[in-house]
């Protein structure tokens, strides 16, 4: 079972870049349009916020509640101009269609009204911040529907619940292009940043990888994987978390002690970069055997392209390695529309 909890960016648009931009080539995405930001930051839950771009947002709620998807909240986060969603619990396979169906409908519906919805981590705009699609999930018995993740006295979660996190802490590295698939999202990956950089879990923990949110007891006890950015494909994240904790339960996968601090925890950390998750993914025996090899060829072929374009504007900078410490051009350029 699944819930979403996605962020994302909404901006008003100034120009469209058609007479004044480049319109593209193959290869090479068109400029993206120039915008502003329609709200400040940074506070969360903001009523005078959120009220600022209620008229924007209406039409937002009213068609994705029309299109059947189960709508919980959209509340104003933390940076300006980001927003934050969350549906209700669904089955995986439904979840992901969901979010496919979410983003597409947000940003034309923004779009007809003259703005411009992003669900691109970090645009490459003064003041905002990265955004991340933090995925809820727990396991039902098929036979009884009670969840079987509920724990009893003086644990975090039952073993089944434990060995799940174990299994998607082992392979999380390789399922890193599954969570994180473009270059911009591992700008999220930063110690203190409210985005997890390591293998860590903890008992409602925004730090940690995997936050545990239960009680002994609580029929609603999940997990929640904090890693993914809001442009991952649907299927592949569910579908990675799935595989890797299925793995952890059939081997009675131990995630070694919960965190108090993640940031400080004396674990493996998490690739740094859409490069270095690529390697762990084309390396890794367990993904090749779920998805196969073919598949994960592939994806590690066209991704490893994607990076190879970005390398390439890199070296065309004076100061390669200071440039990249900021968003770039070429992220924004590739993302922020596309997204």
């Amino acid at each position: 079972m699944t819930g979403l909890e996605v962020e994302w960016y909404l901006t008003r648009v100034l120009d469209d870049k058609l007479v004044t931009g480049s319109l593209g080539a193959p290869g090479m995405p068109a400029d993206p349009p120039e915008v502003a930001a329609v709200a400040r930051g940074y506070n969360y839950l903001l009523e005078s916020h959120l009220d600022e771009i209620d008229d924007v947002l209406r039409p937002v709620r009213q068609a994705v509640t029309a299109l059947g998807l189960p709508l919980r909240s959209i509340d104003d986060e933390w940076a300006p101009s980001q927003v934050e969603t969350t549906f209700d619990v669904l089955e995986g396979m439904a979840a992901a269609d969901s979010m496919l169906l979410f983003r597409s409908a947000v940003k034309q519906i923004c779009r007809r009204g003259g703005y411009l919805a992003s669900f691109m981590s970090t645009p490459g705009i003064p003041g905002f911040y990265a955004s991340g699609w933090h995925l809820h999930t727990s396991l039902v018995d098929t036979v009884t529907g009670e969840n079987v993740m509920v724990p009893g006295e003086g644990e975090l979660l039952s073993d089944i619940g434990r060995h799940y996190v174990g299994g998607t802490l082992a392979h999380a590295a390789a399922a890193s292009p599954f969570m994180t698939p473009t270059i911009n999202g591992y700008r999220r990956r930063r110690p203190y940043s409210l985005a997890p950089d390591r293998l860590t879990w903890g008992l409602d923990n925004r730090a940690a990888m995997m936050r545990v949110i239960s009680a002994p007891g609580d029929k609603a006890s999940h997990v929640e994987n904090r890693v993914g950015e809001p442009a991952a494909n649907p299927y592949l994240y569910i579908a990675a978390q799935a595989a890797a904790g299925l793995d952890g339960i059939k081997n009675k996968t131990e995630p070694g002690a919960p965190s108090v601090d993640p940031y400080a925890a004396d674990v493996p950390r998490l690739p740094t970069s859409l490069k270095e998750g690529l390697a762990a993914l084309g390396a890794s025996r367990f993904y090749r055997e779920a998805f196969g090899d073919r598949f994960v060829d592939y994806l590690v072929t066209m991704k490893s392209s994607e990076v190879s374009r970005y390398e390439a504007h890199l070296a065309e900078q004076p100061d390669p390695q200071g440039y990249a410490e900021t968003v770039t051009e070429w992220e924004h350029r590739e993302y922020f529309e596309l997204f």
